[in-house]
């Protein structure tokens, strides 16, 4: 399983939208075939930074999930809602084992 926890810091006044759109990706992206998980998690002290977790089966699923209308429609919308660049840190799953 290919894990990548996605840091993002958000402009406070862009919070809920950032919320709003996030959703729209996470409904889509838990619908590829290759995704096992897509989590949206707040920090609850600083609530303007956020992880997402995202596990696909493989390392070309989640680049697939790259190329898909919704991540792109996502990227493009929160990019100027940014603070700082978002960082995404790939992860190879140990367990669960597949």
């Amino acid at each position: 399983m290919h894990v990548t926890l996605v840091h993002v810091h958000v402009k406070p006044k862009h919070i809920d939208d950032f919320i709003a759109a996030t959703r729209l990706n996470h409904l889509a992206s838990v619908r590829e075939s290759g995704n096992r998980r897509f989590d949206i998690l707040q920090v609850p002290d600083e609530s303007s930074q956020f992880i997402l977790y995202e596990a696909y089966a493989t390392a070309e699923d989640a680049a697939a999930h790259k190329q898909t209308e919704h991540y792109l429609t996502w990227r493009d919308t929160v990019a100027d809602w940014m603070a700082q660049p978002r960082q995404g840190v790939p992860y190879r799953a140990l367990l669960p084992e597949d």
